[in-house]
């Protein structure tokens, strides 16, 4: 057989060969864990996969993301088997790999608890060492029913029953066999021995029912090597001093209270965050063209049921009776942004397009369970804006769009932006071709924009495909903030219209946009990813002017006064106490210039500043602070 690689190279394998010849022909036996083969559609496949004359194959390493991916799911496996050694009567529910790791859900009389992890770990050292085959089994969906209710295993017969498809596959390590889609690495042997462990045990709802079994949660990581793995373990260690959860409340930012479960009360200096990036989305938004409208937080159940919200979205939605009406307090911003469009005069083309934007306060029906600080809540803000456009205006209004989104990420200092393309998901509204349309003009607007994105299957919105932007943090963390939606749906749901150059009705399509997203959310990443230690534009308190003693209290206010004549925020701590103390007390703060003022520098008429997480001082001239600060700290905003 002809067989050819990635890199256009061929090479010939006697018939019957199979993906893992061509790691042994390559030298890259003991590496590759998965293939791709163009002719099939399944992006992995297992080693064992049989070659057809022709067959293009790349050799998959956990140097891939999706080889590490492989490998984790395969160290769930292990997992699993090493927990039915522990207790055989154990009901297995799922064991996927997630993006920091892997988890399993299981059933069981023992009550694992963090000091079990190492002995679960020791289990699964010995079942590496024994290096045992991943099998791959085909069975008839009866056949896998009965074999796994034979066993007790519910969660597995539930989950088969659940399937459209005559055949399920399974996956056998040694005696224990699991339902699993694949692909597998070869064998136990290929986990590297030091580079997994377990990291903690939680409780979880089967199928995140609450009304369902509650389970446990065993997580766990694994890596190509050890260096990786110690690596990461440093940033989540870095990642717990870094905690907005906690910096939060130490710096006043913000605080949660379980007398409003999912809101956040905005303490002083967080108030003072959240304005700033809320002015400054206000200034950037206006400046492409936008206006700014406020809708209602509770509306009608009709519209809701119109958007198709009800039928997709009703479980997330809170819910007021009131008599004879039913109202809904708004999840999303879109409905009410259509009533918008359709108030006042017949839109023309000439109006095209209409771009609208709202600092819209949205609730969500979260379980309690999700909910994270910041990173998930009830009640949060969404910087939203939707585009009323013309077809032949999408590839437009994308480009400004994701032109936007970039600069605003700059301004934080996220350069490292990825972007997925997420296409129709099972629950949607509109018709597959009115679908293929939506992709297809988001496809051709993305390409025109220059942007580079992998797919997200099945992900888009329940009414159109999206465009997700993903930032990098200073851990190398992922955080999905942006979005782009295409909506031929919507408009055509509520009847909105405009008229054309030659005076017919056509119906608008509705560009969804979102910038950061939730400006709460992107607050609790900013938080991390500065350490607590903002950007001087964005400080709350950007400058403490602090006196040496007593007689110098005086010019120390006149100092602050000046500061706050430049705009700067500042205050005044003329407070008994040493300078150090107040140094300290500051640094702790994460305050980013300290003033200071003595003798001498009442004398001069100049002003000493320190710089947070310096020891080094500057004076200047009290007549040039503001200019001096202005040139030690540019504003990256413009």
């Amino acid at each position: 057989m002809n067989i050819f690689l990635k890199d256009g190279s061929k090479i010939i394998l006697p018939d019957g060969a199979t993906a893992r010849d061509v790691a042994r022909d390559g030298g890259l036996e003991k590496k590759a864990l998965v293939a791709r083969i163009d002719r099939l559609p399944s992006k992995l496949v297992d080693l064992t996969t049989d070659l057809q004359d022709g067959d293009t194959v790349e050799l998959v390493t956990s140097s891939d993301g999706d080889g590490l991916s492989v490998l984790r799911h395969s160290a769930a496996h292990v997992l699993a088997l090493a927990l039915s050694e522990i207790d055989p009567s154990m009901k297995f529910a799922i064991g996927p790999a997630i993006d920091d790791g892997f988890y399993y859900d299981v059933k069981s009389d023992v009550t694992f608890s963090t000091d079990d992890l190492n002995a679960i770990e020791h289990r699964m050292r010995k079942i590496i060492e024994s290096d045992i085959p991943f099998v791959l089994s085909v069975m008839s969906k009866e056949e896998a029913i009965r074999h796994f209710s034979s066993n007790g295993q519910k969660y597995k017969v539930e989950l088969i029953e659940g399937l459209e498809a005559d055949t399920v596959s399974v996956y056998s390590i040694g005696g224990f066999m699991d339902l699993c889609r694949g692909p597998h690495i070869p064998s136990t042997g290929y986990i590297p021995q030091d580079a997994f462990k377990l990291t903690s045990v939680a409780g979880a709802y089967w199928r995140g029912d609450s009304r369902n079994d509650m389970l446990q949660r065993i997580y766990g990581t694994a890596f190509s090597t050890i260096e990786e793995k110690e690596a990461y373990f440093a940033m989540v260690e870095e990642a717990k001093l870094r905690d907005h959860r906690k910096l939060g409340p130490e710096l006043e930012i913000f605080h949660i209270d379980e007398s409003a479960p999912g809101s956040v009360f905005w303490l002083k200096n967080g108030y003072v965050i959240f304005n700033l990036l809320k002015d400054y989305i206000s200034d950037v938004i206006r400046r492409h063209g936008y206006y700014l409208v406020q809708t209602p937080q509770l509306m009608d159940r009709s519209l809701w049921e119109t958007s198709g919200h009800w039928e997709k979205f009703r479980e997330n939605m809170f819910v007021v009776e009131n008599g004879d009406s039913t109202m809904a307090i708004k999840p999303m911003n879109c409905p009410g942004h259509i009533i918008c469009y359709k108030t006042g005069a017949v839109k023309s083309y000439r109006d095209l397009p209409i771009r609208m934007a709202e600092f819209g306060l949205c609730h969500r029906n979260e379980s309690s369970g999700s909910m994270h600080g910041l990173m998930r809540l009830r009640a949060f803000m969404q910087d939203d804006g939707h585009i009323f456009c013309s077809e032949d205006q999408i590839i437009s209004e994308t480009i400004d769009v994701c032109s936007m989104i970039k600069e605003v990420y700059a301004t934080f200092g996220f350069n490292d932006i990825t972007v997925k393309f997420s296409d129709r998901p099972e629950k949607r509204v509109g018709s597959d071709e009115v679908w293929d349309i939506a992709e297809r003009s988001l496809q051709e607007a993305s390409e025109a924009a220059g942007l580079q994105y992998t797919v997200n299957k099945g992900e888009g919105a329940f009414y159109g495909p999206k465009l997700e932007f993903v930032l990098k943090d200073c851990l190398g963390r992922d955080w999905q903030c942006g979005t782009l939606q295409v909506d031929f749906n919507l408009p055509e749901r509520f009847g909105i219209s405009y008229t054309d150059s030659s005076g017919e009705r056509k119906t608008p399509v509705m560009l969804h946009r979102a910038i950061v997203g939730s400006l709460e959310r992107f607050i609790g990443i900013l938080i991390e990813h500065y350490a607590g230690k903002f950007p001087f534009w964005l400080s709350p308190v950007q400058v403490v002017v602090a006196n040496i003693a007593d007689d110098n209290a005086e010019y120390a206010a006149t100092v602050c006064s000046a500061l706050k004549e430049c705009g700067v925020r500042s205050i005044l701590d003329v407070e008994y106490e040493k300078i150090n103390y107040k140094i300290r007390k500051y640094s702790v703060c994460k305050i980013p210039l300290l003033a200071i003022v003595g003798r001498n520098e009442q004398a001069d008429g100049t002003v000493s500043l320190r710089f947070l997480g310096s020891s080094d001082t500057r004076t200047v001239k009290l007549e040039e602070i503001g200019d001096t600060i202005s040139q030690l700290f540019p504003d990256p905003r413009g």
